[in-house]
């Protein structure tokens, strides 16, 4: 594992209140403000003219990287550093790739493509077992099967489900931990045509999580491609970054004056769940999203990310008020509490409680305009 700036500390003069303690010869005030920025790689090592030998050579091996990164055409396939995404994140997202046979199932593959929270997702590689035109390859990331082969890449192959999983684990603690170069190559899995599409799913979701680099599927399937892809974008999103969307004012069906109004926070999952409502409906409709750090609606409210004066400031900074005739904003109903609240800070609109969950917007709606 990485040296802590702590750790590193403890083997500088300052730490020891030996000789050049605090000498600022690095550029910085203290011997702790160098070991902070070394931890960081903010500063090079060489900068201390008074490093041990002993430290020196712990630095060397804490800071080589775990596991080598294999591009394939732009596409980066393995690089990690730690075990665990709260660590830190996870860096490069596990490749899904298709073997074809045919120019019918390469058609497939190449127009196969999902869009969820605002992310537009395609076949990572397509590996060719067949002649396909340049031209109908186009911009599709491909390669021949036999060139695949050659790619310092380690296919993992055991019997069971349980096996695999084991050497999957036993690998990457041996790369992260150790810093075994044996142990340093992206990992692949491929799976056969003729396993059960169930069994595919559920073991490839695990291979996601714990620790393939590349899943490899010799049946191509946008149904289980779907599935995996949604769940890969929520394992590799960076946990110290909250998924957040554009705080403003979003229109849905070309809405005029007298549309409806909605409200929620700008946390991306949020806001594409009552979008994608909102889209659906057959009124046109407004969307007032406030900012709130790219929280949830109640952890935004608890955190008072989202409070009364904060919708108040939104309304006035794109003269919403102005721009309407309906006053009626709803809001949602794990807000229920803050109706008052609402009301007595924004003068102009009445506030009307709407549902607790996006997928009940719909029947709402129904009710709300009869």
């Amino acid at each position: 594992m990485e040296l802590s700036g702590l750790q590193i500390f403890k083997y500088l003069p300052g730490a020891k209140k030996a000789e050049h303690s605090n000498c600022k010869e690095c550029g910085c005030p203290t011997c702790m403000a160098f070991a902070i920025k070394l931890a960081k790689h903010q500063i090079d090592i060489s900068s201390c003219p008074y490093i041990s030998e002993e430290l020196r050579n712990l630095y060397d091996i804490s800071s080589k990287q775990p596991q080598k990164t294999v591009e394939i055409n732009g596409l980066k396939i393995g690089g990690e550093n730690v075990l665990y995404r709260h660590e830190k994140t996870f860096i490069n997202k596990t490749a899904i790739a298709v073997i074809v046979k045919s120019k019918e199932e390469f058609k497939r593959a190449k127009e196969f493509e999902i869009t969820r929270v605002n992310e537009h997702m395609k076949i990572d590689l397509v590996i060719l077992k067949c002649e396909i035109e340049k031209e109908l390859i186009g911009d599709t990331n491909t390669i021949r099967y036999e060139e695949f082969e050659k790619l310092p890449l380690l296919k993992i192959e055991k019997n069971t489900f349980s096996e695999t999983a084991q050497e999957l684990i036993k690998i990457r603690e041996r790369a992260i931990k150790e810093k075994d170069e044996k142990y340093s190559s992206p990992i692949y899995i491929q799976f056969s045509a003729e396993k059960d599409l169930k069994v595919v799913c559920a073991e490839a979701s695990f291979y996601i999580c714990k620790y393939a680099n590349m899943l490899v599927f010799e049946k191509f399937d946008e149904a289980l491609i779907s599935t995996l892809m949604t769940l890969r974008q929520n394992i590799y999103t960076d946990p110290q970054k909250p998924l957040q969307v554009e705080s403003k004012i979003y229109e849905f069906n070309n809405p005029d004056e007298n549309s409806l109004i909605f409200m929620t926070t700008n946390f991306a999952l949020t806001f594409f769940a009552v979008a994608n409502e909102l889209e659906s409906l057959p009124v046109p409709s407004y969307l007032i999203v406030t900012p709130a750090d790219g929280m949830s609606v109640l952890t935004a409210w608890s955190a008072e990310k989202f409070t009364a004066k904060m919708v108040a400031k939104t309304l006035k900074k794109w003269d919403f008020a102005s721009k309407v005739k309906n006053r009626k904003i709803i809001i949602p109903g794990l807000l229920a509490h803050m109706k008052k609240e609402l009301e007595d800070e924004i003068k102009d609109f009445e506030i009307v409680v709407g549902t607790v969950d996006a997928y009940a917007i719909a029947d709402f709606v129904k009710n709300y305009t009869k």
